[in-house]
This record gives C-alpha cells, sequence and structure tokens, in this order.
C-alpha cells in the first residue's frame, strides 16, 4: 500500500480501510468506514476531490480518477469490479458496476443500479435509480424493482467481511 500527500492534499482515510499492498492512494482522497481497495488499484486524487463511502469495494487493477471541477463520488456500499476505469462521475449508493466497466466524466449512475461487465458510461450520461446498464455506449436495458439492493449488497458484504480478515490474517512471507 501506498499513501501519499500532493501539493497541500492528503488523504483522509477512516483507520477500518483495507488497502491492499501495491494500492495507491494520492491527494485529496476520502475513504469511508469499512471500505476496501484492492490489489494494484489507483485512486488519483491530484485534481479534484474523490470520495468512496462506507463498506464501498474498489477490485483489482481498478482506476478513480477525477479531473478539475469533476470530483468523482461513490456512494455506500457500492461494488466497483475488477479493472473498472471510474472517472469524475457520480456513482449513488448501492450500485455494482462489473468488471472492466468504464463510467466517464459527468456520468450520474442512479442507486440500486448496475452496470454490467465492459459496458461503457459516456460523458454526461445520467442513469436513473435501479437501471441495468449494458454495452458500448452503455444504455439501460431494464428498470428493476428494488429488491435488487439484497443482491447488489452480497458483493458488497462479501468485500467488507474479506477486506477485514485481510486486516488480521494477510502475512507476507
Amino acid at each position: 500500500m501506498a499513501v501519499y500527500q500532493i501539493e497541500n492534499w492528503k488523504p483522509e482515510i477512516d483507520s477500518s480501510v483495507y488497502i491492499a499492498p501495491g494500492a495507491v492512494v494520492i491527494g485529496q482522497v476520502r475513504i469511508g468506514k469499512n471500505a476496501s481497495i484492492w490489489f494494484n488499484t489507483v485512486i488519483r486524487g491530484d485534481t479534484d476531490l474523490i470520495t468512496i463511502g462506507e463498506e464501498t469495494n474498489i477490485q483489482d487493477l481498478s482506476v478513480c480518477h477525477a479531473d478539475p471541477g469533476q470530483p468523482l463520488t461513490i456512494g455506500k456500499k457500492v461494488t466497483v469490479g475488477h479493472r473498472c476505469v471510474i472517472h469524475g462521475c457520480t456513482i449513488e449508493d448501492d450500485c455494482l458496476i462489473g468488471m472492466g466497466a468504464i463510467v466517464m466524466n459527468g456520468a450520474r449512475i442512479g442507486h440500486g443500479s448496475i452496470i454490467a461487465a465492459g459496458s461503457v458510461v459516456l460523458e454526461n450520461s445520467n442513469i436513473p435509480p435501479f437501471s441495468m446498464v449494458t454495452g458500448i455506449p452503455g444504455r439501460i436495458k431494464k428498470t428493476m424493482d428494488d429488491d435488487i439492493i439484497d443482491i447488489i449488497h452480497l458483493p458488497a458484504d462479501v468485500y467488507t467481511k474479506r477486506g477485514q480478515d485481510y486486516i488480521l490474517k494477510l502475512k507476507k512471507l
């Protein structure tokens, strides 16, 4: 794990957060309670604020970045799958971003939404709550019922527990 200050911007990371070896957190970053940042992920707040909510997991090889005037906000209990690019957007609480997805500047992903693996959400897209988005460019395939939250919480809960386990049990050889 590498945590860096740049200029006067220093990350604010709750003591319960798990940050895996190889992950990098830089600058204007706030990470909430029981979140987890996995192997070789980059959270680069060198141009604007990045906020990651409680019990959110950012999985291996993902990149989270912001542009000036385009902060990045990821809500609570969000799962960002392996190898995603999340850039200058807002992802509301209780969302699942599938492996390899890209969410671009100015996009807003509504509460309880799922962005399918490999999908690309274009700049300034507004995805309503409880939407299933697929494809390149990402299009709303269907609207889901609010009971989808239970399914979205499954990986979030697994990664919250796994992060806490890693804090206690991971040992370098």
